[in-house]
């Protein structure tokens, strides 16, 4: 692909990677603090129940900014809105550097949060519907495809710290999060000058209300808090789980937990898009059943062994969770427009907020992943009681697909 400016403004391609280099950013946002979570232990004196309550103020805001999102969006546009959430990622990664010195040092750590989890859940709910938006043959393995993004995000972020502190020393951590800012303010650059289609169903969609009537758009939004908090339990835990329960070394320890976690997720995503809608439920099930199998090899072996293998086999199993069921509410509910995505991103935050909160708030990590086994358990409940999660035949009418979204 040739570039060139007027490419830059006229071709959707260059709108997708600019979505791709939006979910980067969220990776970078989500995990790169968290790498640091024994580094703030010990520097600031911060125990596990504050680091979690940390893991807590990201996601909750994130949560504020997926319900208040629609109308916002709906007055600036999506351009505009993209803008804003691309700054505010960069202000608070830039920031990071300053504001835990200046201020008290968990008041800083919490405005930086802040400032990034507001770029983030902006990103998060507005990267899907510019995506859809954009003309394409195969939307549903360009969905996949955006979806993996997040999670070759959080390897190369996992990679590139782990590089970084290796080789400079984990008190250049500061600079490294000024580095990390270029991500959003290259995203920002692409914003302003790609191409956006704001998708046609969003003037048809009846909005909040007529979601809030369909029994399936419930249980599907169980299942998405069940995703979130399966994924983010393992992936916010695993460096420190490994660093302290298990006794390895940090850089080996963010090796074989939060990186393997990524790469094995973001291969299932890229595989995603291979699956079939009739064999997406199967898949999520037999997925959701690996994922408890996963949390019991690191929170029951005894093993670090076996540990690091089940953080591994967890990243693998939780990544169809995501992208599965917004493929499922797609097919199911088809004029549910930008209210239905940033709904869905409030379940999914909500559920990113509860499973490191179950983990981080037990003394003994082992003991807070069994019990954050509650979350694929649930999810797998939910699959297998059915209640119309199965996607539709390609066969079957538009009016059987409209009456279902009554």
């Amino acid at each position: 692909m040739t570039f060139t400016f007027s490419a830059l403004k006229t071709d959707y391609r260059f709108t997708r990677f600019g979505c791709y280099l939006g979910y980067i950013t969220q990776a970078v946002v989500n995990n790169f603090l968290p790498l640091l979570f024994v580094t703030f232990s010990r520097s600031y004196g911060l125990s596990y129940a504050r680091l979690s309550l940390l893991i807590a103020v990201n996601f909750v805001t994130q949560l504020t900014v997926d319900f208040i999102s629609p109308p916002i969006v709906s007055r600036l546009g999506y351009r505009r809105t993209m803008l804003g959430g691309c700054l505010f990622s960069a202000a608070g990664l830039s920031l990071l550097a300053v504001l835990p010195e200046v201020l008290p040092h968990f008041a800083g750590l919490c405005c930086c949060m802040m400032l990034c989890a507001v770029g983030g859940g902006i990103m998060e709910v507005l990267v899907s519907p510019i995506v859809e938006g954009c003309p394409s043959d195969n939307k549903v393995g360009q969905m996949s495809l955006l979806h993996s993004f997040y999670c070759w995000g959080s390897a190369g972020c996992v990679l590139i710290s782990t590089l970084y502190l290796t080789a400079a020393g984990t008190e250049s951590w500061r600079l490294l999060a000024v580095l990390w800012a270029a991500v959003p303010l290259l995203c920002l650059f692409m914003f302003i000058l790609v191409p956006i289609n704001e998708p046609e169903e969003e003037q048809k969609s009846g909005g909040s209300a007529a979601l809030f009537k369909n029994r399936l758009f419930w249980l599907l939004a169980v299942m998405m808090i069940c995703a979130g908090a399966s994924e983010l339990a393992v992936s916010q835990w695993a460096s420190a789980f490994a660093e302290t329960a298990l006794g390895v070394s940090k850089r080996v320890g963010d090796i074989a937990g939060p990186f393997a976690f990524a790469i094995l997720m973001g291969t299932a995503r890229a595989l995603c898009g291979r699956v079939t809608e009739r064999g997406l439920r199967r898949c999520m099930v037999l997925c959701s059943a690996l994922c408890v199998v996963g949390y019991a090899m690191i929170s029951l072996s005894g093993s670090s062994a076996v540990s690091l293998a089940g953080c591994g086999v967890c990243g693998f199993a939780v990544g169809i969770m995501w992208p599965g069921t917004f493929s499922i509410a797609a097919a199911r509910i088809p004029k549910g427009g930008t209210a239905m995505f940033a709904l869905f991103a409030l379940a999914g935050d909500l559920g990113c907020t509860a499973g490191p909160a179950v983990v981080g708030l037990s003394p003994d990590l082992e003991k807070g992943f069994m019990y954050a086994m509650i979350f694929p358990v649930l999810m797998l409940v939910c699959l297998a009681s059915g209640g119309g999660i199965a996607p539709p035949d390609r066969s079957q009418t538009g009016e059987q697909n409209e009456e279902h979204t009554r």
